[in-house]
This record gives C-alpha cells, sequence and structure tokens, in this order.
C-alpha cells in the first residue's frame, strides 16, 4: 500500500504539502518508508469530515456500528501475521510479542468494548428524570509508539461504539502499523468520515488536531509532559480529556512471598516490549532480608534471556524503538551510576548495529534517586530494599506516578489488602493477569481517566438528564 497518503472523508488521499518523514526500523537503522506529513489544511479537512459525519453515524444503533466493528475484528484475525511483521520492523518489538500480544490483545481487547456496548444501559430512570447517555462528538485520537495496534484500538473502539467519529494521529516512529490497520477499516467499509488518519509529528499536526475548535474530545496515550501540554491546549473551548501517561510502577514483594514469582513478573515487564511500557514493573521492593535471594533469582532469569534480530522466534530482547530512545536509556544508566546505585548486571549498549541495550539491574537505590522517579521506557530495573511492610508500601507510592503495580505475598488476602493501600489504577496480585474487560487507568500524574470494557466505553459518552 502506499504509507505516504492518509485516510479521510473515506478516501486515500494526498497531502497538500510535501514534507516526508523516514520511517526507520530499529534493529538496523534502515530507512524502511516514507510518510507525510499533513499540513494545517489535511488536518482541517480531516476534523470537518468527521463532524460531517457525526450526526449520521450517532444517530445508528449500537448493534449497527457494532457490525462494522465485528468484521473489523475479523479483520485483525485474518491479518495477524502481517499486522505483527510490520509492527516488529518499525517498533523492535520481537516477533512473538507482536503476534502473541501486540495484536492478540488489540483483537482481545476489541472484543471486550463490542460486549460492553452491546450490553450497556444507554437509558435508565432516578426517580422521575431519565438519565441517557449520548456520544460527545469528535473524538482525537493521539497513540504512542510503543503499542501502535492497541493504543489505537483502545481509543476508536469505545469511541466509534459510542457513537462519536475519530481523527487519529499516530506516532512519528510507527506509522505502518496505524496505516494498515486503516487500510482493515476502509475494507470492513465504514462510513466515510467516521474514521480519518495523518501522520505528522506531534508537535505540529497532534497538537494541530487537540486544539482544532470542532473537535470535542481528546484522547492522548504518552508521556506525562506532552499529556500537560495537551491538557492545556484542551482548556480552550473546554474539551474533555483522556490521558493515559506515563508509570514508574512498583512490584513490592512480602516477606515470605514468592521470590521466583515476583522476580519472573517483574523482568516480564522488563524484557518484553524492551521494557517499552508505561505499566511495566521498574521498581522491585522487597524486604531486607530477601535482598541477597532476590539478586541471585534476578541473574538466574536473566542468564538464558536472548538478545538480537527480533525477527527470530527465539529472540527474546530486540532493539529500543530509536536512536533518541538508546541515548535517553544509556543517559539514565549513566545517572543511575553517578547517584551511586551499583548495576547488577548490564548497563551497556550491545555492540552491533541498532540500538540494543542490555538488560540492566541497578541495586543500592534509593527511592529518591533519579532512576527509581523517573519513567526510563527501557529495559532496566532498580532493586530496592525496605525494613518494614509498612516502609514497603510507603516506597511504593513514594512517586508522582500512579499507573499499575503489583503485590506478591504468602497470603492472598494479606496481599489484596495490600494491594489496596498502593495507589495506582492497577494492581496485580501473586499470579493475578490484567484482562481484556478490566479498566486501565492512572492515579495522579499517570492520567485521567479510563481504557477498556465498559469503563473505557462511558469516557467517550455525554450524561443528561431528561426531567418529565
Amino acid at each position: 500500500m502506499n504509507y505516504q497518503q492518509f485516510y479521510i472523508d473515506g478516501e486515500w488521499v494526498s497531502s497538500s504539502g510535501t514534507e516526508t518523514i523516514d520511517v526507520l526500523n530499529p534493529a538496523t537503522d534502515e530507512v524502511i518508508d516514507k510518510v507525510s506529513a499533513a499540513t494545517t489544511e489535511d488536518v482541517d479537512r480531516a476534523v470537518k469530515a468527521a463532524k460531517k459525519a457525526f450526526p449520521s453515524w450517532s444517530a445508528l444503533t449500537v448493534a449497527e456500528r457494532a457490525s462494522y466493528f465485528k468484521k473489523l475484528k475479523q479483520a485483525l484475525k485474518d491479518n495477524l501475521g502481517t499486522l505483527a511483521d510490520l509492527m516488529t520492523a518499525e517498533l523492535g518489538a520481537t516477533t512473538r510479542f507482536s503476534h502473541d500480544v501486540q495484536v492478540t490483545m488489540s483483537i482481545n481487547e476489541m472484543e471486550a468494548t463490542i460486549r460492553a456496548a452491546e450490553t450497556y444501559q444507554f437509558d435508565h430512570y432516578i426517580r422521575d428524570a431519565l438519565v441517557t447517555a449520548e456520544p460527545i462528538g469528535v473524538v482525537a485520537c493521539i497513540s504512542p509508539w510503543n503499542y501502535p495496534l492497541n493504543q489505537i484500538q483502545r481509543k476508536i473502539s469505545p469511541a466509534l461504539l459510542a457513537g462519536n467519529t475519530v481523527v487519529v494521529k499516530p506516532a512519528t516512529e510507527t506509522p505502518l502499523t496505524a496505516l494498515y490497520f486503516a487500510k482493515l477499516i476502509d475494507e470492513v467499509g465504514f462510513p466515510a468520515g467516521v474514521f480519518n488518519i495523518l501522520t505528522g509529528s506531534g508537535s505540529k499536526v497532534g497538537t494541530g488536531i487537540a486544539s482544532h475548535p470542532d473537535v470535542d474530545v481528546i484522547s492522548f496515550t504518552g508521556s506525562t509532559e506532552v499529556g500537560e501540554k495537551l491538557y492545556a491546549a484542551g482548556s480552550k473551548g473546554i474539551k474533555k480529556i483522556i490521558l493515559e501517561l506515563g508509570g514508574k510502577s512498583p512490584m513490592l514483594l512480602l516477606p515470605g512471598g514468592s521470590i521466583k514469582t515476583a522476580v519472573k513478573k517483574t523482568l516480564g515487564t522488563i524484557i518484553n516490549n524492551q521494557g517499552q511500557s508505561c505499566s511495566a514493573l521498574t521498581r522491585l521492593i522487597v524486604p531486607k532480608d530477601d535482598l541477597k535471594a532476590v539478586q541471585e533469582e534476578l541473574l538466574t532469569q536473566l542468564k538464558d534471556v536472548k538478545i538480537g534480530d527480533p525477527t527470530l522466534e527465539d529472540t527474546d530482547l530486540g532493539p529500543v524503538v530509536s536512536a533518541k530512545q538508546e541515548e535517553t536509556v544509556l543517559g539514565y544508566i549513566a545517572k543511575g551510576k553517578e547517584e551511586g546505585a551499583t548495576i547488577l548486571t548490564g548497563g551497556n549498549k550491545v555492540d552491533c548495529p541498532g540500538h540494543y541495550i542490555e538488560p540492566t539491574v541497578f541495586v543500592d537505590v534509593k527511592n529518591d534517586m533519579t532512576i527509581a522517579q523517573e519513567e526510563i521506557f527501557g529495559p532496566v530495573l532498580t532493586v530496592i530494599p525496605y525494613e518494614s511492610v509498612e516502609e514497603g508500601i510507603t516506597i511504593s507510592n513514594d512517586t508522582t506516578y500512579g499507573l499499575s503495580g503489583a503485590v506478591v505475598g504468602p497470603d492472598e488476602d494479606e496481599a489484596v489488602a495490600i494491594a489496596r493501600k498502593i495507589r495506582t489504577g492497577n494492581v496485580m496480585v501473586n499470579e493475578g493477569a490484567v484482562t481484556a474487560d478490566s479498566p486501565f487507568g492512572g492515579y495522579k500524574e499517570s492520567g485521567i481517566g479510563h481504557e477498556k470494557g465498559v469503563y473505557g466505553f462511558e469516557d467517550y459518552l455525554n450524561i443528561k438528564a431528561i426531567l418529565r
């Protein structure tokens, strides 16, 4: 397909400008394609198309809107391999992770959102008041590079099923997966203008869409820094804001809890996707008496991690997404050493083409260190000891973020009680894992609103009371 076109008002169209952006393979640093950079004129055209399509799309029944998504879900299944290969090429995620997690998760979550929409009670009575839920209007969907399919799916599925229309701006680093997704939407036959997509930089195109006067909702996933700017941009015109931002999530190991489980669960989030997940468990908080055993288990589980070509089935860790991200991660590693933390293992760029960084574990870490407070977005873990469980809880909560977390302990009831004290939007207990239906959203500087299932669906609705 021609990746240098936009999808606007049901058609593939060329940009009104001439600027293009190279898309690089982070495993080789080679240019694999180019995309166009949208202009202000392109942005206006896309938003106007979405606004024009809103009345007829919102007038459809939920069943009618869901019928398109059921076809789209099947299209994702039919194109799973192609989408996974595209993602591996532009993101660097391993083929196994792209296939089994990235695309498969998108299918499962879309199905969950369809269920939520089909069973949602749009009308109910509170005494004599009819309370009804209605679509809001045009949604600006600005997505990150780390989950280039699912982060778009998490926005457009609830937004469109609720009756809104969308303009999507994918990340500059990973636009190809998003554009192929748009191709599938076109083939399914969504009505013209319901879904529109533009490529270009976040500072120009993303901000341009978000600040457009005909946009009613801004849905953004990305860094807290950019989220704050979009929050300010949305204040003009009082747009609804949905933000899923950064994280510095704790794994709290309780005394007597399974060290193997805690380490395995933690490293899974550090290795998969090269640690480029906002919900990654990047702070492993452990009893001081278990520190040596935890370090030994970390070395044991890391010794067989294979770094290399992400297209090979036995590769565990691919490259980080770009030269810029490599520089950022290596800068944090240097900062950790400078502030007095000790590297247990890793800490280096791998000597080969591409942007590969060894899995890195820091010990002798204090929670006020930069590497324990700021989101690194790479395969870097900090291990922090505590004296008492109350201190462990305090350390867990001592961050500006509050997106995710985990507790591992010998007694599940006690672990759940501790989980209630962790100030994050998600907490996994022992072997517990996220599901396609469970809400995902942050406390504090990790965001506003939710994704997935009924909670994500409700964020794209207005509530009206009709008094009789």
